[in-house]
């Protein structure tokens, strides 16, 4: 098993990332970071830390582009029942998630991928998506494992898997990517979204077992975070396009489409408050909405409870409010942007 660590500047938390590799209940045979054209540090601490070096040569194409580079040099000389772990360097995995993540391979899988926790940082923007990341983590396990991406923190692929998706995007049964049989689809802007829709469309399925569990970098400021979110809404919107209506995408059509309406609803929300305030200089609260607003508030409450009462009990004031709308905006953006063609850039 080979871990492969993408890394562009990264100096402040490489150390971290290929500690958490050391700590595995089971090692890597061989870790290298993939420096993507590093100015700082990151080279150097990496080889310090114990792990090999693969630096990329003329990539424009950023993360998808230098693993690309790495799998083209590493691939040929593995077998069909090797097994590819990449993780993010600003993520740090827990101690079971590889022992954990080749159980599952064993079984068949194509795609093994982890569930995560916000680290630390952030303030107040950092919170709410620590809040966030918990929720998400209790759906996939209350599904067993069923999710509907592989997302970038880390994932692990058999090289027979990896080999089908490259010979598919040569002959055409995939997009073409890169045009060079490259694993990671250097078009797009989820390149990760894009490999799950590859790998669910040759046959294999994918998972996020319990065990495969990390903690993840939160961003910093509403900037970023707009632009993170902005990046991933809009490329899944344009990964379901490239892919088109299948029985493998409806399911993410689905999702878009109620999201699309969910931006709807919102809209019509404040513009009644709104209205009502203009018109009525008052708001007139019924019953019926005052029960609907305790049904949220309850999954509100319930939905952290993974992270104790501490966090649990502020919710229910639904301060988190601010983070759906912040989001809902973001989406009607990403729509807009992608119906609109506009350029991307991230």
């Amino acid at each position: 098993m080979i871990a492969l660590v993408p890394a562009h500047n990264e100096e402040d938390c490489i150390e971290d990332a290929l500690r958490a590799l050391r700590e595995q209940t089971h090692l890597p045979e061989a870790v290298y970071t993939v420096a993507d054209n590093c100015t700082d540090a990151t080279e150097e601490l990496s080889r310090a830390a114990g792990a090999r070096v693969f630096r990329t040569s003329g990539n424009r194409d950023k993360k998808a582009g230098a693993l690309n580079q790495a799998l083209a040099e590493l691939l040929p000389g593995l077998h069909d029942d090797d097994v590819i772990l990449v993780t993010d360097a600003d993520c740090t995995l827990d101690p079971t998630f590889v022992a954990a993540g080749l159980e599952y391979l064993a079984r068949g899988y194509g795609g093994v991928g982890g569930t995560f926790r916000g680290g630390p940082g952030g303030g107040f923007v950092g919170h709410l998506q620590r809040n966030e990341y918990a929720r998400y983590a209790r759906d996939v396990e209350r599904l067993g494992g069923k999710c509907l991406v592989l997302t970038g923190t880390a994932a692990m692929f058999s090289v027979r898997m990896l080999r089908a998706v490259s010979q598919a995007r040569l002959d055409g049964t995939l997009p073409p990517g890169d045009g060079r049989g490259g694993i990671y689809d250097t078009t797009v802007l989820t390149e990760d979204n894009e490999l799950t829709f590859a790998v669910l469309h040759l046959g294999y399925q994918v998972i996020c077992p319990s065990g495969c569990t990390l903690v993840t970098e939160v961003m910093t400021s509403w900037r970023d975070l707009w632009r993170q979110r902005l990046r991933w809404k809009r490329g899944a919107v344009e990964n379901c396009v490239q892919y088109g209506l299948t029985r493998i995408t409806w399911r993410y059509w689905g999702r878009q489409v109620f999201t699309m309406l969910g931006v709807l609803v919102t809209f019509v929300y404040l513009a009644t408050i709104v209205l009502s305030l203009i018109i009525y200089q008052g708001l007139y609260v019924r019953p019926f909405w005052i029960a609907v607003t305790g049904v949220f508030v309850l999954e509100r409450v319930v939905t952290v409870r993974k992270r104790g009462w501490r966090y649990m009990l502020p919710a229910a004031s639904m301060y988190e409010l601010s983070i759906d709308l912040f989001l809902q905006a973001c989406h009607a953006k990403a729509y807009a942007d992608a119906l609109l063609r506009r350029r991307k850039d991230w």
